[in-house]
């Protein structure tokens, strides 16, 4: 899987007249026995998963993505866990894999043989949200290098100007953060209509939006705003709850065939 197969498989969901559907699992979340199934039931369903390494200081996530990771880590679940999860199921699904970490995770193990790894593990790519763009020289040029598309961020406060240079940064999709803040808190459509519409204008990419997007009603409403979604912590709540997410992600999946257009 490479950075250009990535984009190519949100743009084709684009071209079946859909948005593309993102989920976000924590890894070995709630428990390491029986992920290997929860994954797969969930690719059934996705373009693309993306899949929190845990770490003990998530700035970016809210609260029930947190306390997601504290669980997970107190299970063991590690890098190494995760590369081995993702070798040995990658061949029972059609789903794009992503890894969401922070970059001490990645500094632990050493970046390059990390992303060297992941590449390996069959991982399309990864998202860093602590690493800003003046600063991903190294770490864009070794994900280049390893065919992982290095995937940035811009928020409904970024500058325009900046915005653009962060898409022509990006590898696979944009993720638009459709909230200043931390995950979990609801987004509102309408409100970030312009913003995604001014961002699918300068992005050589697709652009994916995140961050509050937990209902069916809410992707319809993003329908022709952007080319995916990103469903996370309405996801954990479920799972934390020891519900079982098929019914939602079908009613997801449903909503994302909802107004679409190629």
């Amino acid at each position: 899987m490479t950075a250009t197969n990535l984009a190519g498989r949100l743009a084709a969901a684009r071209a079946q007249g859909r948005l593309a559907l993102l989920p976000y699992l924590m890894a070995g979340f709630p428990e390491p026995r029986g992920f290997d199934e929860l994954l797969l039931r969930v690719a059934r369903r996705a373009d693309v998963i993306e899949l929190g390494l845990p770490f003990s200081d998530p700035t970016a996530d809210g609260p029930v993505i947190a306390a997601a990771a504290r669980t997970a880590l107190a299970n063991g679940i590690d890098f190494a866990w995760v590369c081995a999860l993702a070798k040995r199921t990658r061949a029972q699904h059609q789903a794009s894999l992503v890894l969401m970490s922070y970059l001490n995770p990645l500094l632990a193990v050493g970046l390059e043989r990390a992303l060297r790894e992941l590449a390996a593990a069959g991982f399309a790519g990864l998202i860093v949200p602590d690493v800003p763009l003046e600063e991903g020289a190294e770490l864009r040029a070794l994900a280049d290098a390893h065919g992982l598309a290095l995937v940035q961020l811009v928020t409904p406060l970024t500058p325009l100007a900046r915005a653009r240079e962060i898409a022509h940064a990006s590898r696979g999709f944009l993720y638009a953060v459709t909230r200043a803040g931390i995950t979990g808190a609801r987004a509102e459509p309408l409100a970030i209509a312009a913003y995604l519409r001014a961002l699918r204008e300068l992005s050589p990419l697709p652009v994916c939006a995140g961050f509050g997007v937990r209902e069916p009603a809410q992707v319809r409403a993003l329908a022709n705003q952007c080319d995916g979604v990103v469903v996370g912590s309405a996801l954990i709540e479920l799972l934390a709850r020891g519900d079982d997410p098929t019914l939602l992600l079908e009613s997801l999946y449903a909503a994302t065939l909802a107004g679409a257009t190629p």
